[in-house]
């Protein structure tokens, strides 16, 4: 994985088809498992919208 700082979400069932997330002073990091080839980053405010919709 990439220098960030990961987080496993709290919900995850077993294995590493989790939900990762690492977080700077800008961008939020997510990503589907320990790989990370895909990384989606966002802004705190476009994170913070996600979390509201669901």
């Amino acid at each position: 994985m990439s220098t960030h700082a990961w987080r496993k979400s709290t919900y995850c069932q077993e294995g590493e088809a989790c939900v990762h997330i690492s977080a700077d002073l800008t961008k939020v990091h997510i990503t589907d498992s320990d790989a990370a080839q895909t990384i989606v980053t966002v802004s705190h405010g476009a994170f913070a919208a996600l979390l509201k919709s669901l």
